[in-house]
């Protein structure tokens, strides 16, 4: 049966009817943004209120940042998120197929706290296999019994009307701070074009130094 939600984005909207087929499922641009926290922010390293946040907006089924992910993140997370010098939070802005973004999103987030990175990271790294012919729904279930939720505990994850409703208020609220697509960052508030190692490095080495 579709989820119909009357408050929901037009992007959302679309995500809603698509996530009802779910259970019979055989690039991204940007805009501008703020780094305060808001609701349903995920993050990592240092604590609210840290010197410096690094926000960064992505989609499970965005190709740059799966990219990002896998060339960039580990250095970043090395230097400045495991040694507490940076918040890095992460925020949620489904992009096409936006239905299998926005499934992923639930699933790492019914996983847990201590498993949504990991669950997130899976399933970017699982995108040629997304892409590539196999089934969505039968990759994200993998990755849902690999975080220990059951077959019954996935379907109930991505086909949830509250989860459901909280993410189009996510989506709402990036769409609000004028971010239009993915992946986007921002340290301190100030959008940073270069997001390899050394263009994040460079902004994020400036905030630090500054009293």
């Amino acid at each position: 049966m579709p989820f119909k939600f009357a408050s929901m984005s037009r992007r959302a909207a679309v995500t809603g009817a698509a996530l009802a087929a779910m259970t019979m499922l055989a690039a991204c641009s940007g805009g501008g943004g703020v780094s305060a926290p808001a609701e349903g922010d995920m993050a990592l390293g240092a604590p609210e209120g840290a010197k410096v946040t690094v926000v960064e907006y992505a989609s499970v089924t965005c190709g740059h940042c799966a990219t990002w992910q896998a060339q960039v993140y580990p250095e970043f997370k090395a230097k400045y998120v495991d040694t507490n010098q940076v918040r890095y939070v992460f925020r949620e802005m489904p992009t096409s197929p936006e239905a299998v973004a926005v499934a992923g999103f639930l699933v790492a987030r019914c996983a847990g706290p201590d498993k949504y990175f990991p669950v997130i990271h899976e399933i970017m790294a699982s995108q040629n296999e997304l892409f590539g012919g196999v089934p969505p729904r039968t990759i994200l279930l993998r990755i849902a019994n690999g975080a220990g939720l059951s077959e019954e505990q996935f379907q109930t994850c991505v086909t949830d009307p509250a989860a459901l409703q909280a993410m189009d208020a996510r989506i709402k609220a990036a769409q609000a701070a004028g971010v239009s697509g993915t992946p986007y960052f921002l340290v301190n508030g100030e959008r940073v074009l270069d997001t390899s190692m050394e263009g994040l490095s460079t902004a994020i080495d400036a905030a630090l130094a500054a009293s």
